[in-house]
């Protein structure tokens, strides 16, 4: 039993020891520039459409006199423009734009902004995004100004 024990120790001890090692990274560390090429990059990957998704769901739910409707579908996604991290600006954004498909049968522009290194607790991306007519208490400004 204790070749057992120690086996297992060993094996938990091998996996924790790339996480405790690892470099600690503080606000001030900066990503460096990735180029996607001219492709939509970060802004078609799976965990950004999730998160728009599951937080648009939250949102017609939670908002007064907003349709009961869902995402279906993304198209058309594309990077409108990419504002590095650099001392002026220290938060690297990725502005997007796609169609999205409603459930209802409609299909409506979404722009959604990519913050580079702001998600919870600073680990992470943020995602912010507006559906056109689906911002009720204009946080974006009118017709999602403020994310094109």
């Amino acid at each position: 039993m204790s070749r057992f024990l120690a086996s297992v120790l060993a094996a938990l001890i091998g996996i924790s020891t790339p996480i405790v090692t690892a470099p600690t990274a503080f606000a001030a560390d900066l990503p460096g520039y990735v180029d996607y090429g001219s492709d939509s990059g970060v802004c078609a990957q799976p965990w950004v459409l999730n998160r728009i998704t599951s937080r648009f769901r939250y949102q017609v739910h939670n908002v007064p006199n907003l349709p009961d409707v869902a995402i279906v579908d993304f198209q058309r996604i594309r990077e409108n423009r990419y504002l590095p991290a650099s001392e002026q600006w220290p938060i690297g954004r990725r502005y997007c734009g796609a169609t999205v498909a409603l459930s209802d049968g409609q299909s409506r522009p979404i722009w959604y902004l990519i913050e580079e290194g702001q998600g919870f607790a600073s680990v992470g991306n943020n995602v912010e995004f507006c559906v056109a007519g689906f911002d009720r208490w204009m946080v974006y400004n009118g017709r999602c100004r403020v994310l094109r």
